[in-house]
């Protein structure tokens, strides 16, 4: 039964996505515009992944991947309209064009139909006949239906807190069709289908999974920053307090930048009471204390600094912190490559980027166990370990 109620429990089962022919559509011409900072070597970054996910599968860690649900979800009508219905945008492409491109996806199969759903379709592609205005003033390689490179990072599109999953609403252009796939592979797949409950709804306003976590059961933080806005916190926490999911609900402000998107790129839990965190923001981190009021609305507590808040809701002394690095410079280098993205497997052991050497060390040196994977390729979208996994199935912690 799929369960998470921590960021630290022994992991069971976790959803990845394997990347694919959606990289191979990265171009230096429209890279920034779909979040990558750099043009991947897609061939580099499927070895970097599948050593990712067998590092997992060692730890006796059941990886389900993206792309083989979605092609089984497709089987279902109802999946097929919601995938369909999502990716083939009728105000842009008129109305001639999109029926046209709705009938030539209805007739593929379902592996096929994922395909395009995740890559994408250029107008070079579009099905013999389809001819207009539209794709006459269209350039060949100009995207019909646009690719989610950003399926890699799993985390954001869903996320579960207790035995309920809450799909999100995601704040870039380049990403909000991604919860359509999450949407319909919950609804849809048997490993989901039936009986499965759900904490919060993709049309809510924005809330990224990068951003929540799961510090202890009935206590999560949530960011709030460039990808999950005040109001997404604010109808996220209502929903957890009223289901009761949580407690506690801190809500963090971060700096609305690229080098820290997510909550989880400044500090992400290593054991039951451990953090790493990139030390420019230790001291200044703030927290909002949510909790219900009583009559189900929601009291806002606050600002009062993070990590006493984080330990009192927690009912713990103090959390440990541990830096991402001492000097100034390889801190800021370390926090930018991912050094706070850890993904725990287990109480004091993470999966972490080699490439930051210090962090890793010194995470070694407060006694957690660092399983190192290579990510030079998978990085380039700006996300390590934590940002590529969604946990669907956690151990409770002792």
């Amino acid at each position: 039964m799929p369960s998470v109620d921590s960021e630290v429990g022994t992991l069971r089962q976790v959803l990845l996505h394997r990347p694919g022919a959606e990289l191979s559509r990265l171009t230096p011409r429209n890279n920034d515009q779909l979040l990558f900072d750099g043009i991947p070597w897609v061939g580099r970054a499927q070895t970097e992944h599948d050593a990712f996910a067998g590092v997992l599968r060692a730890r006796g860690v059941e990886v389900l991947l993206l792309a083989d649900l979605l092609g089984e979800a497709l089987v279902h009508p109802a999946a097929r309209a919601t995938g369909m219905g999502a990716a083939v945008d009728e105000l842009r492409l008129g109305v001639d064009l999109a029926d046209a491109l709705r009938t030539h996806l209805a007739e593929a199969e379902p592996a096929a139909l994922a395909a395009v759903l995740m890559a994408g379709m250029t107008f070079e592609e579009l099905p013999n006949g389809s001819l207009g205005l539209v794709r006459r003033m269209h350039h060949p390689h100009d995207f019909a239906i646009n690719p989610l490179p950003n399926l890699l990072f799993t985390r954001d599109s869903s996320v579960w807190v207790g035995d309920r999953v809450v799909i999100t609403s995601l704040a870039m252009p380049a990403r909000r069709r991604e919860t359509s796939l999450t949407d319909l592979i919950y609804a849809h797949h048997p490993t989901f289908a039936g009986g499965l409950r759900r904490a919060y709804g993709a049309h809510s306003a924005p809330v990224e999974g990068g951003d929540v976590l799961l510090l202890s059961p009935g206590v999560v933080a949530v960011g709030v920053g460039e990808r999950t806005t005040p109001a997404g916190a604010e109808s996220f926490a209502r929903s957890v307090l009223a289901d009761g999911l949580a407690h506690t609900v801190l809500a963090v402000p971060i700096a609305q930048s690229r080098a820290s998107m997510h909550l989880d790129t400044v500090c992400t839990m290593v054991d039951v009471d451990a953090v790493v965190m990139y030390p420019a923001v230790r001291d200044a981190l703030e927290a909002y204390p949510l909790s219900a009021d009583g009559s189900g609305g929601v009291r806002v507590d606050g600002p009062v600094p993070f990590l006493p808040a984080a330990a009192e809701a927690m009912g713990i002394a103090k959390l440990r912190v541990i830096d991402t690095g001492l000097d100034p410079v390889i801190a800021e280098r370390e926090q930018w490559d991912d050094g706070n993205n850890t993904l725990a497997v287990a109480p004091g052991v993470v999966v972490g980027y080699e490439r930051n050497v210090e962090t890793n060390a010194r995470l070694e040196d407060a006694g957690i166990e660092v399983l190192r994977i290579s990510g030079s390729e998978l990085g380039s979208g700006r996300g390590g370990p934590r940002c590529m996994s969604c946990p669907v199935h956690r151990e409770p912690v002792p």
